[in-house]
């Protein structure tokens, strides 16, 4: 049995068994040249280690005891056309890089903090809004036993990591840019959408680093023992359970921990979101220790979520809502952005689609539960103060919960109760 490295970017191929023995080959690389059939076709047997143009998806084959290693800089095409005719493609994978299933499989990038990125080179597609067959980034779908780290994304157009049915993963040490460098933003939306996604068993994030305009961490239904800690998320929309129970769906999602984080300028600190109507439970969810700075929403649970492009919240006769059980907010220390007129970028409709009804952009928790299907939520330890210095506010409807929920369940000022300290 021997593990194999392939690198990608700046240097010779090397193809390593356990025993340490090499053998070393170059891939030529061509400029203005799409540098992908050269990739591929030396993928099997060696290490690429020199810049290349990935003009075309790449899909690596069923892996075991493999890593793959950036330790240049990979070019998405700059053509929107070009990425657009791939991506609409019968046989698109639906990533760019595609990882289709193994064992034991690592992709790192590289430390140094010049080399080693994947530029995607997303700010043509904001500046013009474009949404249509845009590139998602790295699936890593079905693997066993994997690590992503030390990656660096720099514009990415949409999602970037999604890890669809895959168990024991390790992912730390990665860096996300996905900022704008004008008052484009950054619509590195798309299903599904974000910094990263957890959609299996057994992960753990940690001390990673993500710039961007949608979830920072989202987590999908089918995610089991999820832990995300040591981090920082910066313009993103939160660190997010869901959306789960479209048209629905039966979902489920227990045993997760966001922990020891930082959130600056994001839109939501913590959010949980299930679509009304929707079915199943999640169960044991836990954010601790975060703190945020000029937070629209600092948390926000709903299980009312419905897309506001169909038009006003439907009406819903169903008692199978998504249940939620065991959610805890602790520790959550920082400043409400209650900028009068202050608009969030991805607000391209009047009103926003993250408008509440009734919500005065001062609250600290907002909790827009159904009528008996939350059982033991609580929000405590928090601290929290308004740009402007105007009262700390919640909004919470009694009729929905009975339990304590850490403050006084109104839409009104923040009184805390005996739960909550």
């Amino acid at each position: 049995m021997f593990a194999r490295t392939l690198r990608l970017l700046f240097a010779p191929l090397a193809y390593a068994t356990v025993a340490g023995a090499w053998s070393t080959f170059v891939v030529p690389h061509t400029e203005n040249v799409d540098d992908t059939p050269a990739l591929m076709a030396a993928m099997s047997n060696y290490t690429l280690k020199r810049p290349y143009n990935v003009w075309s998806p790449i899909t690596f084959p069923h892996l075991t005891n493999v890593e793959v290693v950036i330790s240049g800089n990979l070019s998405y095409p700059t053509s929107i056309e070009t990425v657009q005719g791939y991506v609409a493609a019968a046989n698109y994978s639906g990533a760019w890089f595609s990882f289709t299933g193994g064992n034991n499989v690592t992709l790192r990038g590289n430390t140094d903090p010049d080399w080693g990125w994947v530029a995607g080179h997303g700010q043509q597609w904001w500046d013009i809004m474009q949404q249509t067959n845009r590139p998602q980034g790295w699936l890593f779908k079905d693997v066993t036993d994997g690590v992503i780290t030390d990656m660096k994304i720099y514009k990415p157009v949409a999602w970037n990591f999604a890890t669809t049915g895959s168990n024991n993963l390790h992912i730390f040490n990665n860096i996300i840019l996905a900022g704008s460098d004008n008052t484009s933003f950054p619509f590195n939306t798309c299903v599904p959408k974000d910094g990263f996604s957890a959609g299996g068993t057994n992960f753990l994030f940690e001390n990673n680093y993500v710039v961007n305009g949608d979830d920072c961490l989202t987590v999908v239904s089918g995610a089991k023992n999820i832990t995300w800690r040591d981090s920082y998320c910066e313009g993103s929309h939160g660190l997010s359970v869901g959306s789960l129970g479209e048209s629905g769906q039966v979902a489920s999602v227990e045993n997760v921990l966001f922990e020891n984080t930082i959130m600056n300028r994001t839109l939501y600190a913590a959010r949980f979101k299930s679509w009304t109507g929707g079915n199943g439970a999640a169960i044991n969810i836990t954010w601790k220790d975060i703190a945020f700075i000029d937070v629209m929403f600092p948390i926000d649970v709903t299980q009312n979520y419905w897309d506001q492009g169909d038009g006003p919240r439907p009406n819903s006769s169903s008692v199978n809502e998504t249940h939620i059980e065991n959610f805890l907010f602790d520790g959550f220390v920082g400043v409400i952005n209650d900028t009068p007129g202050y608009v969030e970028g991805s607000c391209i409709t009047d009103p926003c689609w993250y408008y509440v009804s009734g919500a005065t952009g001062k609250e600290v928790v907002i909790f827009d539960l159904y009528l008996g299907t939350a059982t033991n939520i609580v929000a405590k330890s928090l601290v929290a103060r308004t740009l402007t210095g105007a009262p700390v506010a919640v909004m919470c409807n009694s009729s929905t919960i009975s339990s304590d929920v850490g403050f006084v369940c109104l839409d009104g000022p923040y009184i805390p109760t005996q739960a909550g300290l």
